[in-house]
């Protein structure tokens, strides 16, 4: 099974969670394969019932496994490392600390790894303070070229820009995103980002020329009463990442 996500015309992603197998297979047929499913780490209470489960969203959708923290949950850091290792995603969210040890227990560099990054208010400057401990201290910011470098450094694939909460930081994102452009880095917009800013938000990465762009959309195309992510919303989506890519 390949390790790398099958992006639509090379360049873009989605990523949703995915609630079940079902779930995740429904999402899988509706983006047409152009997706990643996100299963959160923190749902299981060992390293042993993580695999075991996830292993079945991987079987079933072409290996579009994305293992996640948990609402960016900084302590699951070690957990998603040790996990990824055994199962070989597609896809793996770290927080910033953590990329170097995912990288290396992955043993290939196939698997894209994210790192996360985020908003500071201040266009051009990232907080890269996310790990377990340093999301205690005072933020690290620093510039986006140094994030990047670092990321890369430690065999990062992308930057994980969290919270956006939706449009509310877009001149700082314009600047991410023709950062990871000029720097040959890919880009995962997240937070807050629905059916009504998705377009908008995706188009200034394609827009700035990111090379690849995995946007997440989470709790906003989720149905509140059976917690699925709905895949009518998903085909909805897959609309809109091929309209960024008319222009």
């Amino acid at each position: 099974m390949s390790k790398t996500p099958n992006y639509l015309e090379d360049r873009i992603c989605l990523n949703v969670l995915a609630n079940s197998v079902e779930n995740a297979k429904a999402c899988y047929e509706a983006a047409e394969g152009h997706v990643i499913l996100g299963v959160l780490s923190k749902n299981y209470p060992t390293d042993e019932a993580a695999i075991e489960d996830m292993k079945k969203y991987a079987d079933e959708t072409n290996n579009a496994l994305s293992v996640g923290l948990g609402a960016g949950d900084p302590n699951q850091s070690q957990m998603v490392s040790r996990i990824s290792a055994e199962l070989q995603p597609q896809h793996v969210n770290q927080v910033f600390t953590g990329v170097g040890t995912s990288r290396a227990l992955l043993g290939q560099d196939e698997t894209i790894v994210n790192g996360l990054v985020s908003p500071t208010g201040k266009v051009g400057i990232v907080n890269i303070a996310t790990g377990p401990l340093s999301s205690q201290a005072p933020a690290g910011e620093v510039p986006i070229e140094t994030a990047i470098k670092l990321l890369q450094d430690m065999g990062g694939s992308s930057i994980k820009y969290f919270p956006m909460k939706g449009l509310a930081h877009i001149e700082e994102y314009k600047a991410v995103a023709q950062a990871c452009a000029k720097y040959d880095f890919y880009l995962e917009p997240t937070g807050g980002i629905d059916l009504e800013n998705f377009e908008e938000i995706v188009q200034i990465a394609v827009d700035a020329g990111v090379k690849k762009i995995i946007p997440h959309v989470y709790s906003s195309i989720i149905d509140k009463e059976t917690g699925d992510t709905k895949p009518e919303d998903v085909k909805t989506l897959l609309g809109m990442m091929k309209n960024t890519l008319k222009k």
